[in-house]
């Protein structure tokens, strides 16, 4: 059913280009919107056009390219940052305005030393603006994880009575408990009159490793759009990960919630954003980490060999990866270096590999880990006459 789509809201070319080290020119850009097309993402946001001559230029080769997914230009609640998103997206087949203000009182306050009555005004304005050039217009209450919920609420129902499609509620400094974001969600749907002519969408960033929890809690609570990067990539610790949500709303199919996201692409585009934007991946990253199929632990290697769903809930297959790794360390057992050599084309016995384990163990205890060369050499002086089958 339409109402259990989830949509993806991709940001690895705004948020994720924020990180240090990560800048993209024009056609890096553009070829990583063309994968995310592929890949089945909803809308890519493209950039700040007004940051940059560069970043102008750079939404408007992704809204001229794309044809399937709407491309979005982000904003803030300015008149002329409005106009310059405009103009980026003109080409666009599905242009979408994402404007926004903070409204949290450290924000009203602090930032924009203002009150709380001027800043709604503000937000309604920059709608109507908005409103002027595309019919779908996105609203972000920036910092809406630390915003008072009645006064959040009386932003949303504003901004969508002066025609915002979406409603975007980012925890910005990733503050949340996910029943804390979850609550904030389900108090919007509860308390927002015109909640349903709007599409509530989660923001939420890593600061304290919540991002992905606190998405899941989000549409859990009524949200039906997860803002995300590829790799979690984002400001300070980062954003919610594409391919964890995905994964999460797949594997746990009782939730009733799915996306379009073609998932046996997720690890190639992980490694391609990887490349590109030259920050690697960390190796236990969930699902596109070098070691997210690796098993190096004798009890877990047993188990997985015997039955790879005792320590293995996604296929390998499933989200692009290579087969799952038979890791061998100094923790690994009997039933793993059996395998491995029969990986290599031994036939040993169990006599036969209890002898081996042992002259196993001392090379395992001297390097990280044992490779092939190592298991040969050691068939070779177990048994000089051992040939690979």
């Amino acid at each position: 059913m339409a109402e259990d789509k989830v949509s993806i809201f991709d940001t690895t070319l705004r948020d994720g280009e924020q990180v240090p080290g990560c800048k993209l020119n024009s056609k890096e850009k553009l070829k990583l919107a063309l994968h995310l097309e592929e890949l089945g993402v909803d809308i890519i946001e493209a950039g700040f056009p007004v940051s940059s001559p560069g970043d102008f230029e750079s939404v408007t080769q992704i809204a001229k390219a794309i044809k399937n997914a709407t491309v979005c230009g982000l904003s803030r609640a300015v008149q002329k940052d409005i106009e310059i998103a405009a103009q980026a997206l003109k080409y666009a087949a599905r242009p979408r305005i994402h404007t926004g203000i903070g409204t949290s009182d450290y924000h009203i306050r602090a930032k924009f030393n203002s009150t709380r009555e001027e800043i709604l005004q503000r937000a309604i304005q920059c709608v109507k603006w908005a409103r002027t050039y595309t019919d779908d217009v996105e609203f972000y209450a920036e910092d809406a994880g630390r915003t008072d919920n009645d006064y959040l609420a009386r932003v949303v129902e504003a901004v969508i009575k002066a025609g915002a499609t979406v409603v975007n509620i980012p925890d910005t400094t990733g503050y949340c408990l996910p029943h804390q974001y979850g609550g904030k969600i389900a108090y919007l749907v509860n308390n927002v009159p015109n909640i349903d002519k709007a599409v509530i969408s989660c923001h939420c960033h890593n600061d304290l490793g919540l991002a992905t929890a606190n998405s899941i809690a989000g549409v859990i609570a009524g949200a039906r759009q997860i803002e995300c990067t590829i790799n979690g990539l984002g400001e300070r610790a980062g954003n919610t990960s594409l391919e964890e949500v995905v994964m999460i709303l797949k594997q746990h199919k009782h939730l009733g919630l799915h996306t379009n996201i073609k998932t046996e692409k997720l690890n190639p585009i992980s490694h391609l954003v990887s490349d590109t934007m030259r920050m690697p991946v960390q190796p236990n990253k969930a699902i596109v980490g070098s070691n997210a199929f690796s098993h190096s632990s004798g009890i877990h290697q047993d188990g997985f060999l015997k039955d790879s769903l005792t320590y293995e809930i996604i296929n390998p297959e499933e989200v692009g990866a290579d087969s799952s790794k038979i890791v061998l360390t100094a923790r690994s057992g009997r039933s793993a270096l059996a395998y491995r050599f029969q990986k290599l084309g031994f036939q040993f016995d169990r006599n036969d590999v209890d002898v081996l384990y042992n002259e196993f163990v001392k090379v395992a205890d001297s390097k990280k880990e044992v490779e092939d060369e190592d298991l040969l050499k050691l068939a070779n002086q177990y048994q000089p006459e051992a040939v690979a089958i």
